[in-house]
């Protein structure tokens, strides 16, 4: 598996900051973000099961463009297979 890059928040020091990244191989998005808090998470099981492979996370708007592009390439991946 390779992960294309495609940006860090960039209003964080660059370390342990949310990132984004596309699956070489899946097309699938990856994503790093910050770990929901406890109101949120509470809200988010109101709609359903959140089962132990899985996390909520916290994305900063401000990723948005970053994301966009991410999304451009996993559609264009995705219609060549």
């Amino acid at each position: 598996m390779a992960l294309l890059f495609f940006g860090k928040d960039p209003e964080t020091n660059g370390d342990d900051c949310p990132t984004v990244w596309v699956d070489d191989a899946s097309a699938d998005l990856v994503l790093q973000g910050w770990k929901a808090d406890g109101s949120t998470t509470v809200e988010c099981l109101a709609t359903g099961h959140i089962p132990d492979t899985e996390a909520v996370i916290r994305i900063p708007a401000r990723m948005v463009s970053q994301i966009r592009k991410a999304c451009d390439e996993v559609e264009q991946r995705s219609a060549i297979r």
